[in-house]
């Protein structure tokens, strides 16, 4: 784990993990399980494609079931070597969040790929069911709940996988360990970045507790850069004064297929590293070939990792073996 942490600082402006690699390097994915959050739209929906079209069983977890309809009729529509399947899943509910791990756990299916990449960014300020901020429960505190429960499904692979999908907004994070429900003060963008910046901290410690475990499980983050998806429309408006600032530098952005790639690469590629952080290595990360993401130091400080593990626990209940 420190050495995939230090390449990432290190090489995080060159160090290029495959040059120009793409979906269809992607290896065979047959008889692999893998289960997406956010899988109805956006990267979430392309990561599934990709993987049923190289063989995988896809556990696509919506919150809007009408709309995950129509996103598993579109990939059935290629007909892809493997296979999709639907469940319900509204992270935004801790307890929605154990039974979905509950009913999967009951089944036999053994998971060999979770990828955390279900987010909302930006809304006003709202809680959770369990009263938490609500950008930090759904895309830290639910992801963390999610991955510890499924865990021995995880643990029964013989590469089991966890890909936790960040931003390059994290670098404008910091984690207000004195004021997570932002009651105090709440700016729609910090919380976002904190978020944001919460799950690249969690990602790396998740390795560092599997390789010190020996659980074989590899942790990897990766973020999109900076991708033309409905993020933008869904969360801040694109009448926002971001959304607007947003929509003028559309030429400077990249598309959600290529912001998938490093999502991708960090599920399928066996070159793949444990604790590393994937991204477009472009000009200020927002696209460009695939790479090693810079690591900001809010994210390497391990004291920082394992007191947001232990404030995880707490808040979601869920204790990791």
């Amino acid at each position: 784990m420190d050495t995939a942490l230090a390449t990432n600082r290190n090489q995080g402006d060159t160090g290029v993990a495959r040059e120009r690699w793409t979906a269809r390097d992607m290896p065979g994915q047959a008889g692999r399980t893998a289960v997406v959050t956010g899988a109805n739209s956006g990267l979430g929906f392309l990561t599934s494609l990709e993987l049923a079209r190289r063989g995988a069983h896809v556990v696509m977890a919506v919150r809007d079931m009408d709309k995950g309809r129509r996103a598993r009729h579109d990939i059935e529509a290629t007909r892809p070597a493997g296979s999709v399947e639907l469940r319900a899943l509204d992270l935004s509910d801790l307890r929605q969040v154990a039974a979905f791990a509950a009913e999967l756990l009951e089944d036999s299916r053994r998971i060999d790929l979770l990828v955390n990449n279900a987010g909302i960014m930006m809304p006003p300020r709202r809680l959770t069911a369990q009263g938490h901020e609500l950008q930090f429960g759904v895309n830290h505190l639910a992801h963390f709940a999610l991955t510890g429960l499924l865990l021995p499904r995880l643990l029964e692979s013989a590469d089991g996988r966890v890909v936790t999908v960040s931003s390059d907004l994290h670098k404008r994070g910091r984690i207000r360990f004195d004021d997570l429900s932002g009651s105090r003060r709440y700016r729609p963008l910090a919380f976002y970045a904190q978020s944001k910046l919460a799950m690249l901290n969690w990602a790396f410690e998740l390795q560092r507790r599997s390789d010190d475990a020996g659980w074989g499980v590899r942790s990897i983050a990766a973020h999109p850069g900076v991708a033309v998806t409905e993020l933008i429309e869904r969360g801040p408006g694109l009448d926002s004064p971001f959304g607007e600032q947003w929509a003028q530098n559309l030429d400077d952005y990249h598309s959600a297929a290529q912001g998938a790639i490093s999502t991708l690469y960090a599920a399928t590629a066996s070159e793949a590293v444990g604790g590393a952080y994937y991204g477009p290595t472009g000009e200020e990360e927002k696209r460009g070939p695939l790479g090693f993401a810079r690591t900001p130091e809010a994210a390497s400080q391990r004291n920082d990792a394992e007191q947001l593990w232990q404030l995880s626990e707490r808040l979601t209940g869920v204790t990791y073996p």
